[in-house]
This record gives structure tokens, sequence and C-alpha cells, in this order.
């Protein structure tokens, strides 16, 4: 499955298939957010929420990849990211973007 920013694909046609997402809300565990929190007065980068997002990332990616498997995608384009906070210990990750077919 290729995935692209771009709206289209360099030498390619495509005809569009339509909206995919995939998405996941993910959190840390208590004790590691406690010592996540003990870091934020020290300064640097909180590496237990860098790998977090990374894997959540991922997951929301490979869903969104999925989805567009299931209505014959060859190509994803348009795709972007967006994340939100759903409570103090917990973070939403979307991947979407447009589902194409190469014609």
């Amino acid at each position: 499955m290729i995935l692209t920013t771009t709206e289209t694909i360099s030498g390619r046609n495509l005809a569009t298939l339509g909206l995919v997402q995939g998405n996941t809300i993910q959190s840390k565990h208590m004790f590691s957010d406690m010592g996540q929190s003990f870091k934020t007065m020290v300064g640097g980068e909180l590496k237990s929420y860098t790998e977090m997002m990374n894997k959540a990332r991922d997951i929301a990616t490979q869903r969104m990849i999925d989805m567009a498997a299931r209505m014959g995608a060859d190509a994803i384009v348009c795709v972007r990211y967006t994340s939100a906070s759903v409570m103090q210990q917990a973070a939403e990750v979307l991947a979407y973007g447009t589902a194409v077919k190469f014609i």
C-alpha cells in the first residue's frame, strides 16, 4: 500500500474510493506516568510518552491501511495525522486519508 501526503502519485491516474481512517487511544500505566512527572521537573524528552505516541501512530496507520485494503485500494493519498488528549493520562491518535485505485 502506497501512502503519501500529496494529492497525486506521479505517473499514476487515480480513482477515488473514499475516506479511510484509523485511530487508537493509548495511555501509560500509573508508575510510568509518575516517573514522567518527575522528568518534567528537570526537563528533557519524555521517552515513555514518545514511545507511546509512536506506537499509537503505528496502530492508527495500520488500521487506516486495513480499511483501505478492504475497499480494494492501491494507495492512500492526502494522509494526515491528528492527536487529542482524551483524559489526563490518555491520548487519541487519528490517521486519515483518501483511498484510491490506480486506473
